[in-house]
């Protein structure tokens, strides 16, 4: 049954946000009494905190599969990008935007996750792209990869980049484009433009 709350909770959480979904709403949903959750999670805090990791830890196990299975680094991120925002319903109720603003404890315990995680996977991305001649062979992959996340996470900051101005796929493809330009090799680069000519879309 926790498992069915979590599931249940993510899929409102994401389609409705945070703040909205009460739990009352979950239970309506799952056909259960308030009560019945109450005996999983203590309050609203316990499950959102549950299902945020929940979420994390799903993404991470599908990024893992990508770079497992891609043909290039260059590909592979936008097969991340493709990936997590199907995953978030290319997070219309934005997500991480509301953890702060609601749960900012989680949301920093969710960053340090986050970090980690993208840390470590795109310096291996990075020195796969070296190793392949598709990026610079002199770039810092420890400065670059930790340029990525703060720039992944900037994006997602609603003061600086309303959502009445950009949309989340802008926003991304846009930066995706702006990191892989900043270090790809003339063959990186031919790489590039092949892709984004037959799959980026249009915006």
């Amino acid at each position: 049954m926790k498992d069915n709350i979590i599931t249940k909770s993510a899929e409102l959480f994401l389609t409705l946000g945070f703040k909205s979904v009460t739990m009352d709403d979950i239970a309506n949903e799952l056909g259960i009494s308030k009560k019945t959750i109450y005996q999983h999670f203590d309050n609203k805090t316990k499950l959102v905190e549950s299902v945020t990791f929940s979420l994390f830890e799903n993404i991470c196990e599908g990024i893992d599969c990508i770079y497992a299975s891609s043909n290039n680094p260059i590909e592979e991120l936008y097969d991340i990008k493709m990936f997590v925002m199907k995953y978030l319903k290319n997070e219309r109720t934005s997500p991480q935007y509301q953890l702060k603003k609601y749960y900012p404890k989680i949301f920093q315990a969710l960053k340090v996750k986050q970090f980690d995680k993208m840390h470590g996977s795109v310096k291996e991305s990075l020195q796969k792209g070296i190793d392949t001649q598709l990026f610079r062979s002199n770039i810092d992959v420890e400065f670059i990869s930790r340029m990525y996340f703060n720039g992944m996470t900037g994006i997602k900051d609603e003061t600086i980049f309303p959502k009445d101005q950009f949309t989340t796929e802008y926003l991304i493809e846009s930066y995706l484009e702006y990191h892989l330009r900043a270090i790809v090799t003339n063959k990186g680069l031919k790489t590039l433009n092949q892709f984004i000519l037959q799959n980026q879309s249009t915006i």
